[in-house]
Parts: C-alpha cells; sequence; structure tokens
C-alpha cells in the first residue's frame, strides 16, 4: 500500500462484528475501509467479531480499497489477541487507538515482527488524547508508520470542549498533527461527523478538512462517502489551471525566464510542485474507481 500516492478521500468505519456491513463495503465507493474491533464491537462480541474478520479479509474482495485493522489496545484483555487472530489473513495497516507516544508504536511494531503475515504490514495511529497530540512528531516518525486518523471525538471528550461548527476548540490538535504528518510524509485522515443525516454540516466539514491539509475524512455511514469523495476530489477547475500553470511555467523557461503568469498571478517553481501534486491526485483518484 503506497501511502504517500494513494487517494483517501473516504476512509469508512466498518464494525468487524456485522457480516452484512463486511459484504456491503465491498461495493461501496469508498478509498479506505477501517475494520474496527474497538468502539463499534461490543466487549462480549469481541472474540467472534476478531474470527469473522479474519475470515472476511482471508477471502478478499476488497479490491482496490485500502484495509486498515483497528485493534484494540493493548492495555485491554483483546489488544494481544486481535493482532495475532487477525496476522495470517495479512492486513494492509494496523490502526493502533489512542497513541499517546512513539514507544507505543515501537511496542506494536516488535510485536508484529514476531507474527507471520504481517511482515509489510503499515501501522497507522489514533491521535485522540492530549498526550498524542503533544508527542504527534515522533510518533509520525515511528517504526512502520503511514499514516494518521483524528480521533475527534476522544478527543473532544479529553479537552472538555464544545463541539462548534467552526471546530475552533479543535484547531491546535488538528493542525499539530498535520504538521507532524506532513514533516514525516505520512498521511493524515480528518474526524469523522457524527450527524449522518446533515449533508450539508458535513460537507462544511470536509471543505474544512481539505482546505486544511488533510488527506481526506472519516466516515461512519455509507450516506457519506459521495460528499467525502467529491469534496477531496480536485475539481475540473482545479485541473484545468493546474494545467495551463505547467505549460505557461515550461513556455517561460524556454525563454530564459523563471516565473510566469497565468490568471494574473505569478506562477513560480513552487506553484508548478503544487499543480504537479494536483494532477498526480486526479490521476490516481481515476486509476483506483476504475479498478
Amino acid at each position: 500500500m503506497d501511502v504517500a500516492a494513494r487517494p483517501w478521500r473516504s476512509v469508512l468505519y466498518i464494525p468487524g462484528s456485522r457480516e452484512r456491513a463486511l459484504e456491503k463495503a465491498k461495493t461501496l465507493p469508498v478509498d479506505a475501509i477501517i475494520f474496527d474491533l474497538e468502539d463499534a464491537v461490543a466487549a462480549d462480541e469481541k472474540p467472534a467479531a476478531r474470527a469473522l474478520l479474519a475470515d472476511a479479509l482471508a477471502a478478499g474482495g476488497y479490491g482496490a480499497r485500502a484495509g486498515l485493522v483497528r485493534i484494540n489496545g493493548f492495555d485491554t484483555e483483546w489488544g494481544a489477541d486481535d493482532l495475532a487472530g487477525i496476522a495470517p489473513a495479512r492486513p494492509q495497516a494496523i490502526l493502533l487507538p489512542k497513541v499517546g507516544s512513539a514507544a507505543m508504536i515501537e511496542d506494536l511494531a516488535t510485536r508484529m515482527d514476531a507474527l507471520a503475515g504481517l511482515e509489510d504490514t503499515r501501522i497507522w495511529a489514533m491521535m485522540e488524547t492530549p498526550e498524542g497530540i503533544f508527542n504527534a512528531a515522533e510518533i509520525a516518525r515511528a517504526p512502520r508508520m503511514g499514516g494518521f486518523v483524528m480521533g475527534t471525538n476522544d478527543l473532544a471528550k479529553e479537552l472538555n470542549c464544545r463541539f462548534r461548527a467552526d471546530r475552533l476548540p479543535m484547531m491546535t490538535a488538528l493542525q499539530t498533527c498535520l504538521l507532524a504528518a506532513r514533516a514525516a510524509g505520512i498521511a493524515c485522515v480528518d474526524g469523522v461527523y457524527n450527524a449522518f443525516k446533515d449533508d450539508d454540516g458535513l460537507r462544511a466539514e470536509c471543505v474544512q478538512g481539505r482546505d486544511l491539509g488533510m488527506d481526506g475524512k472519516t466516515l461512519i455511514h455509507p450516506a457519506q462517502v459521495a460528499i467525502a469523495n467529491d469534496v477531496f476530489r480536485p475539481s475540473q477547475d482545479e485541473v484545468d489551471l493546474a494545467r495551463r500553470q505547467i505549460a505557461a511555467f515550461d513556455e517561460a523557461l524556454a525563454k530564459g525566464e523563471g516565473v510566469a503568469v497565468v490568471d494574473g498571478k505569478i506562477v513560480e517553481n513552487l506553484h508548478v510542485e503544487t499543480a504537479r501534486a494536483t494532477l498526480a491526485k486526479a490521476k490516481a483518484i481515476a486509476a483506483l474507481e476504475a479498478a
């Protein structure tokens, strides 16, 4: 799983205990799935969910969608068994909840090294505690790291902050994790939007996350997928502008000039790098959707 190159627009949580949901996920136009053994599964259902999910992943059928398995933490009675039970299915990534330090990732990596089936599996971290936010930079550079998932519900509980449409109480945490992820070259996916029937609110929060620089949005319901995919996809206007910027800059270079002008705005090398990234993202999305 090439973390840097692939799209992460829509990342849908699927409970590992629900066979019908696991089957339906094979048909949904999502970029990635979080197969959840933690919060979405009741305590007495966890062993059965683990076995059900291992069988589902081994059977395959999820196509080009990236798959992350959220296990329970190793401070619970289920974490170690989750990791061992899911290993034979060779998951693409393990998502560890409530990560507070790089040492927690290092511990997971050591456990994974000892299990057959996890040789190529990446690690993702749920960023949902004050300690984790403070340690985001070191966590991002820990072994096998592939990305952050913002756990905004748990973080709000820890902070005792209010849920606001502008997410002002979350801004420090969101931007701190985004900075750490970008410095380490890993993905960063925004937290969930709880009101799954509120399309306008979801779109506004997706736009905010996109404008901050997030790679995509975690989702709690299939009805949210289309909006996330649309918002985090480069628009046709953005693609057209990127092409014009590249063409104008190449023309300027051919004349021995270091800058170009497009739509009355200066275009320098840094703008061309952004334009090329836009085109690469659009191409990757098209390839994923075709697959």
